[in-house]
């Protein structure tokens, strides 16, 4: 029998982040109203999300200066995110819930470590952590420019198995393992330390393609 997801997920340390605000369909601390209308134009799925109150945004900002505490809290809310989503997603409408992990203040490059290892972690149990920078230009899979996020976050939603492998092109094993993936309840942390930098430690070890693909670059190494 299938149990509910399980976590022995590393905690964060306190003042690492402030919560800004909870999680909500409708934020007030930013406002993204705009960018999601513009952004719906490029995504089927977001437009009904947004519809049926499924798109929820937690909004949270920097509060250390200790780079390795930060990325620790900005993964321990990705956790959150994941393991809220994984749930839901068996439930009607499920593959429309997203929730999305805001970071205020002066993010740099923060999110690509606590991403890379979320990427891979929950990958496998059909999770798609996808990763926006504040101001960052990509294009679509037609080539169309996407409207430059107005923050910095994770969107963690439900994979959609038969598109979403192509978003993974830079990490083929990963993209094999979203098409066939299935939650089977499964604790993700069950080999893992309970500390950020044994996470981190192992996120450098999986395998980076020597030539990944264009605006899907693996984290560059932390300085």
């Amino acid at each position: 029998m299938t149990t509910g997801p399980r976590t022995g997920a590393p905690r964060t340390l306190a003042g690492a982040l402030r919560l800004v605000e909870a999680q909500t369909a409708e934020p007030c601390t930013v406002d993204v109203a705009g960018y999601v209308d513009a952004v719906s134009a490029h995504c089927p799925y977001l437009a009904p999300s947004i519809r049926r109150g499924l798109t929820t945004w937690t909004v949270y900002e920097v509060a250390s200066d200790e780079r390795k505490f930060v990325e620790a809290g900005l993964f321990h809310a990705g956790v959150q995110a994941a393991e809220w989503v994984r749930p839901l997603a068996a439930r009607p409408h499920g593959a429309l819930v997203c929730e999305n992990v805001v970071l205020l203040g002066d993010t740099g490059r923060l999110l690509d470590w606590p991403h890379w290892a979320l990427k891979h972690l929950y990958g496998p149990v059909g999770l798609m952590i996808g990763k926006f920078h504040h101001g960052e230009e990509r294009l679509d899979r037609e080539d169309l420019p996407i409207p430059p996020p107005p923050y910095s976050f994770f969107p963690v939603r439900p994979a959609v198995r038969a598109r979403d492998p192509r978003f993974l092109a830079d990490t083929p094993e990963l993209a094999d393992a979203l098409a066939v993936a299935v939650d089977d309840g499964r604790d993700v942390f069950a080999q893992l330390p309970h500390d950020w930098q044994a996470v981190k430690a192992w996120s450098r070890s999986l395998p980076v393609p020597p030539r990944p693909a264009r605006q899907r670059k693996p984290p560059a190494e932390a300085s």
